[in-house]
């Protein structure tokens, strides 16, 4: 057995036809769905990403838009003007 036929094998892509269910069905019901469960975690420090401070090391969730990044009160003078002012 090559690598390609194991390859495919192991993805659930080979026998489908053959036994009348739809291929994405046996690659969704196997391999497929590991990928689904990661990208939740992936979607989650995607967020975290998007919503934190812009500066380096800071874990302090961004509130105050500045320029169109988001930036904690404690590390950007226009967002401490915004709020005081």
């Amino acid at each position: 057995m090559t690598f390609w036929h194991w390859l495919v094998h192991f993805f659930g892509l080979d026998f489908g036809a053959a036994y009348g269910h739809l291929v994405p069905y046996d690659f969704w019901s196997g391999t497929g769905s590991d990928l689904a469960e990661a990208s939740i975690p992936v979607a989650l420090a995607a967020g975290w990403r998007k919503h934190n401070c812009h500066e380096h090391r800071c874990w302090r969730l961004g509130r105050h838009l500045v320029d169109g990044t988001p930036w904690c009160d404690r590390h950007h003078q226009g967002a401490r003007k915004r709020e005081r002012g």
